[in-house]
This record gives C-alpha cells, sequence and structure tokens, in this order.
C-alpha cells in the first residue's frame, strides 16, 4: 500500500501544482476536509480558502484560492481552481507580496458564508 497520493493543481493559465504528497487540506463548501491516500472517490466543490498541502519532506505548503472543483480518488487529488496564490514555506523572497496577493484573492470572493477573518488569519500565519 502506497502511502503517497498524486496532487495536482490547475488554474485556467496552467497547473501551478503536479507532485506526490502525503495528505492534503481543502477548504470545501461544507467545510475544510482531508485526504490522505485511499480516500473515497468524491467530488467536491471548493470555496474561497488555503489549500494545505504535506509534502513527502514532511514541509508544508499553501495556496491560497477563491474558489474551484476537487476531484478525488484513492490515489490522486485533482483540483481545478478559478484563482490560486501559492505561498509555499521554502520561497521567503517576495512572500509579503505573495500574502498581500492571497488577501486581494480572498477578498474578491462575495461569499457570505466563509468567514473571510479566518481565511486571511490562515494566510497570515505563513509570514
Amino acid at each position: 500500500m502506497d502511502n503517497t497520493i498524486r496532487l495536482s493543481i490547475v488554474t485556467p493559465t496552467g497547473e501551478i501544482v503536479s507532485n506526490e504528497v502525503k495528505s492534503v487540506v481543502l477548504p470545501g463548501k461544507d467545510g475544510e476536509f482531508g485526504v490522505l491516500p485511499n480516500h473515497s472517490l468524491l467530488v467536491s466543490p471548493l470555496t474561497v480558502g488555503v489549500i494545505e498541502i504535506l509534502n513527502l519532506d514532511d514541509t508544508t505548503d499553501a495556496i491560497a484560492i477563491n474558489w474551484g472543483y476537487a476531484k478525488i480518488s484513492e490515489t490522486s487529488v485533482d483540483v481545478l481552481v478559478d484563482g490560486a496564490v501559492s505561498l509555499n514555506s521554502n520561497d521567503t523572497s517576495g512572500l509579503a507580496d505573495k500574502i498581500e496577493e492571497a488577501k486581494n484573492l480572498v477578498n474578491s470572493v462575495q461569499d457570505a458564508s466563509v468567514s473571510m477573518a479566518a481565511v486571511e488569519a490562515k494566510i497570515a500565519s505563513f509570514k
């Protein structure tokens, strides 16, 4: 049994992530949910929030999104999003600009069911 899952994140401008990872946390319409290898089949709408990625080397990356869809299988997570800003923990150059860009992205969404303060706090935690 493999302990990794294939993650692909695609925006209208192209693929931004294509990696094997340990786990992924996605901002679903009904709340955040985690995905591990051997997950049940699922298609879910995503709302404004942060995708958290646990890499194979135990580092964590984050990507702020405005909205999209996720298709999940036992071996892969395919995410299609309208807009995304990477907040990678290993890229400290320009991180403040990326955090500001991510805040602007999430604030452009008019979704009354989402606490924008909670999303902004999560984005700010990557400083």
